[in-house]
């Protein structure tokens, strides 16, 4: 006998809005830190695009902090170049992923490139930590393209970067948030249907075409074209369904809130004032990076 599981409902439809980072980077953003902390475990996600060489060169995201975090860069065309001040290096072209766990602290760029297309494209997700984990070592999770397996059914095709979709499990594993984190792209009229734990916070990031989303028996859904992210009420199913003419593609997240109260400021994401006053005083001091090697580097 089928389980009857319930459809989680569009809650909200965020046009994201064009903010400034880095060094004069012009990014979209559907949302970002605050501490009434609406998308948690998600603190922030921004869309980054260069496809205009009317802009010049790419002056990127010079040597920063980060505290209290995780930072996921998706790259779907060009490439990013980064290193770190424990020692990492490494380039996250078209199709890879970098999962990194800034801990207690670590000082970071990222420098984007474009492809040979003259096009830079991808996506970046801040996850927050519990505050057992804030102050935990650093770790890097980085997985080339071709690491990422790919589930394919009847105009369906989905790249599971993290958590579990159609029994494949994704290769960014020992995350507190439980994420679930997919790329999925659906031909005209295909639709996709997740399960997804109830109680976890769930978004659709639609970035090509249009779709439905949230329909279910005698219950149209929220259609959206891009580029929309896509807030979902709670339940244990999520359904999307791409128009009939036209193809989509988005990214789908989900993960477990971690319900703590959190305090942002800039780069970091802490608990407490104190602890963000503390992230300060040891960057004045030279003491926010411990002299040791990442875990998982």
């Amino acid at each position: 006998m089928e389980t009857t599981r319930t459809i989680r409902r569009v809650k909200q439809v965020i046009q994201p809005r064009f903010v400034i980072e880095g060094a004069d980077v012009l990014l979209q953003r559907s949302f970002g830190p605050s501490r009434a902390n609406p998308v948690d475990p998600f603190l922030l996600f921004d869309h980054f695009a260069f496809n205009d060489p009317a802009e010049g060169p790419i002056r990127g995201f010079p040597t920063h902090p980060h505290r209290g975090i995780e930072t996921v860069t998706y790259m779907l065309e060009g490439n990013v170049r980064h290193r770190d001040s424990i020692g990492n290096l490494g380039v996250i072209g078209p199709g890879d992923v970098q999962w990194m766990t800034s801990g207690r602290g670590i000082l970071h760029e990222e420098m984007p490139q474009r492809g040979p297309q003259g096009v830079i494209y991808g996506f970046q997700l801040w996850v927050n930590l519990p505050a057992a984990q804030k102050m935990g070592r650093p770790r890097y999770q980085e997985v080339k393209a071709e690491g990422i397996p790919v589930v394919e059914a009847p105009g369906v095709r989905v790249r599971v970067v993290a958590g579990e979709y159609a029994g494949v499990r994704g290769p960014v594993t020992e995350i507190a948030a439980r994420p679930l984190y997919l790329d999925a792209a659906l031909e005209p009229g295909a639709e996709l249907r997740v399960p997804v734990p109830a109680g976890h916070t769930a978004v659709a990031y639609l970035f090509e075409g249009e779709g439905e989303f949230g329909a279910g028996p005698g219950q149209p859904g929220e259609v959206a074209g891009a580029v929309r992210m896509i807030l979902f009420e709670d339940g244990d199913e999520l359904r999307a369904r791409a128009a009939e003419n036209s193809p989509a593609r988005f990214m789908l997240i989900a993960g477990a809130p971690i319900r703590e109260p959190i305090f942002p400021y800039g780069p970091f994401v802490m608990n407490t004032r104190e602890e963000i006053e503390q992230a300060l005083t040891d960057l004045r001091n030279g003491t926010f990076v411990q002299d040791e090697a990442p875990a998982g580097a």
